[in-house]
């Protein structure tokens, strides 16, 4: 669809979505005509897999709030990334449980989901320690989910599929300057060595970067939103993947750039971790605990450099979203190259 590459205005809405919308309205008791001669659409930065949008309009009836949603469209070849049926389900099911937001409806390249009134947090936001501690209570209710689809870990077989595709669109200058004839050792490495210990295993979010993160204003409580990567892994690995995005600020004039030296240092990560243990009602829990899942989170950041690494080189061929994708993949890249033999001793 060519309208994804140059964005969604009021002026260019595809006929399927502007059906969709006029059902929603409907619903609401809205009267069409007005709704469509108000309709104000505004794209949300900061997303890199969708085109996100809010759209709103004014209520036929006296006195309501403007009505508003999210419309989002989703980026090209991204079906590569996970299958988008599985991700509506559970979408539906993490709404039914009352921790996100509602689907409206669906279109043949995106869906119309509920707004939520709340604000969108910010790279800084992470580093307060209220905010952080809300952070891992909220993720620890995530992991508890109990979702309609098999225990079983997802992480390493999606690497491998990754590394596949990554192989097949890349030029021989890329598979070289990524090391990707490597990268199938690597991943049976990872997998020996971070599988060894018995590990919790919970229903990931796998993306809790700022960016998917809702704090309501008046009551500061969070919603979590953005399932498409969310499967079941090791928990270490989802905390591991928020202290990675901790690097990250997607709002800057380079938003493909990571800084480093933002990583969180090891009070903030013990901070992160006690808390999220702390919501399992067992104040009592050892330090011994949370030094265990403080070093497995450190490890498995070696698993999301190659799996975000991966993610970039596969987006730079078939994403037209505006971000340097090469440019993350050989940050990630070379994080894992210098963190691997402090982090992985065999």
């Amino acid at each position: 669809m060519a309208i994804k590459s140059k964005g969604i205005t009021k002026g260019n809405l595809p006929e399927e979505l502007k059906k969709l919308l006029r059902a929603v309205a409907s619903e609401w008791g809205d009267k069409i005509e007005e709704m469509e001669e108000g309709l104000e659409v505004s794209r949300l930065t900061g997303a890199m897999t969708n085109e996100v949008y809010e759209m709103k309009w004014m209520s036929s009836r006296s006195g309501d709030e403007p009505r508003k949603v999210v419309v989002r469209v989703y980026g090209e070849g991204t079906e590569i990334f996970f299958n988008r049926d599985d991700e509506i389900r559970t979408f539906e099911c993490v709404s039914k449980h009352g921790r996100g937001p509602r689907l409206l409806g669906r279109f043949s390249h995106g869906r119309i989901e509920e707004f939520i009134n709340a604000k969108t947090l910010s790279a800084r936001d992470l580093r307060d320690p209220k905010i952080s501690a809300r952070i891992a209570s909220k993720l620890r209710e995530f992991h508890n989910l109990d979702m309609p689809t098999p225990i079983t870990v997802v992480l390493w077989d999606r690497m491998r599929n990754w590394l596949k595709e990554a192989k097949r669109l890349s030029s021989p200058h890329e598979m070289e300057e990524f090391c990707l004839e490597k990268l199938d050792e690597e991943i049976d490495l990872l997998q020996r060595e971070l599988s060894k210990d018995s590990q919790p295993i919970g229903f990931c979010h796998n993306d809790l970067q700022y960016g998917n993160i809702m704090m309501d204003e008046d009551t500061s409580s969070l919603t979590l939103i953005d399932y498409e990567y969310a499967s079941y892994n090791p928990i270490a690995y989802d905390i591991a993947n928020h202290f990675c995005e901790m690097a990250a600020d997607y709002h800057s004039k380079t938003p493909h750039i990571l800084d480093y030296t933002s990583y969180p240092d090891v009070e903030e990560r013990k901070r992160f971790v006690s808390a999220y243990l702390g919501t399992s009602g067992e104040n009592d829990h050892k330090e011994e605990e949370v030094e265990k899942l403080l070093e497995d989170a450190e490890r498995y950041t070696l698993a999301n450099h190659l799996f975000w690494g991966l993610w970039a080189i596969i987006s730079s061929h078939v994403n037209k979203i505006d971000f340097d994708y090469f440019e993350y993949a050989k940050q990630r890249f070379d994080q894992f190259w210098l963190r691997k033999s402090e982090l992985l001793v065999s």
